[in-house]
């Protein structure tokens, strides 16, 4: 990892844009590495019913991002988070979106196909919105979603039923995270972290809490290159918090050099100490997390300064030389 700033070498070969005639927030790149073209989902933000969803490719020898007008199709709502199919060896792209239902999709070359609609309210043809979601690498039949409802539901997507759905919280839960095949974390409007094992349902584990009562978590990224690492951010605050699951209640690094309040993580995929984040001060930052922080905080060793407030960061292993970020309406994969 260089430790040099991406800031003084934003050189055109360090930094791919596009843009779309809309405001982005969801991001998903796919893990198929058939071709050097690479595909990339973006959902629009729109504060109203019809939404988006494009299927872009990218280019890695011509550093071109192109749109497929026939890989475009409506989505009911924004969607709150895209993902693809963590196995790359199915025959086609699937993709996932969660809004107001779980959705997955099938991309062939040239079409779309809805594969399933899924709903987890047991009594009515609606659904409490989906916050966010995650597809679990080493069991990819399940997926787990978060809700306002306060639940957590695990599904087995390829019978398409409800394999358990747990009360995760005492308040709406933001997002989601498998570590291991059975093991999942969630944050919540109730300032806690929380950890299930899907083999004793009925008890999860409090890893940590807000230092300020009730203050929301936001956003929790597993480190699936060391899994007793975690991180998360709190509503309205410039801070990383960095856990380790072996020592809760106190974080191992609060990594504080945002400007503003930050409003995405990535753990690095290829190297278990580096994260990324990005925030409404519109820098992206790549930190180094130590094993013992010092005394006077952890600075970054990387800082992109993008266009306008970053409101999603994505760092894939299908692309670990690649950061993806989406900012206004404008989504770029910066060069690391």
């Amino acid at each position: 990892m260089d430790s040099s700033t991406l800031e003084s070498q934003t050189r055109p070969d360090n930094f791919v844009t596009y843009e779309s005639p809309f405001t982005l927030y969801s991001m998903a790149i796919s893990p198929t590495t058939t071709t050097t073209h690479r595909r990339i989902a973006v959902g629009s933000f729109i504060e109203e019913y019809a939404n988006r969803i494009n299927i872009l490719t990218f280019n890695e020898d011509t550093l071109s991002i192109k749109a497929n007008p026939n890989l475009s199709f409506d989505h009911p709502y924004p969607p709150t988070k895209l993902m693809f199919h963590p196995n790359p060896t199915v025959s086609a792209d699937i993709l996932a979106s969660s809004g107001d239902f779980l959705r997955l999709y099938s991309l062939r070359d040239t079409s779309i196909e809805p594969i399933s609609l899924l709903n987890n309210s047991k009594s009515s043809e609606f659904c409490a919105p989906l916050t966010s979601f995650d597809w679990n690498e080493l069991e990819p039949r399940r997926i787990g979603t978060s809700s306002i409802d306060t639940t957590c539901t695990i599904w087995d997507v390829e019978k398409g039923v409800v394999e358990t759905q747990l009360i995760a919280h005492d308040k709406e839960v933001h997002d989601i995270a498998w570590g291991e095949a059975g093991v999942f974390a969630s944050v919540s409007a109730d300032g806690s972290v929380r950890v299930f094992d899907l083999r004793d349902k009925e008890h999860s584990t409090i890893i940590y809490e807000s230092p300020q009562p009730d203050t929301p978590l936001l956003r929790l990224a597993w480190n699936k290159q060391d899994l007793r690492y975690m991180a998360t951010i709190l509503m309205d605050s410039n801070k990383i918090v960095v856990l380790d699951i072996r020592s809760p209640t106190l974080p191992v690094a609060e990594l504080e050099r945002h400007r503003g309040s930050v409003n995405a993580i990535a753990w690095a995929p290829v190297s278990c100490q580096h994260i990324c984040s990005g925030g409404d001060d519109s820098q992206a930052l790549i930190w180094e997390v130590p094993n013992v922080a010092g005394p006077n905080g952890i600075d970054p060793v990387s800082m992109y300064t993008a266009g306008a407030e970053i409101n999603q960061v994505q760092w894939s292993a299908a692309m670990p030389d690649w950061i993806g970020i989406a900012f206004g309406n404008k989504m770029q994969l910066l060069k690391v």
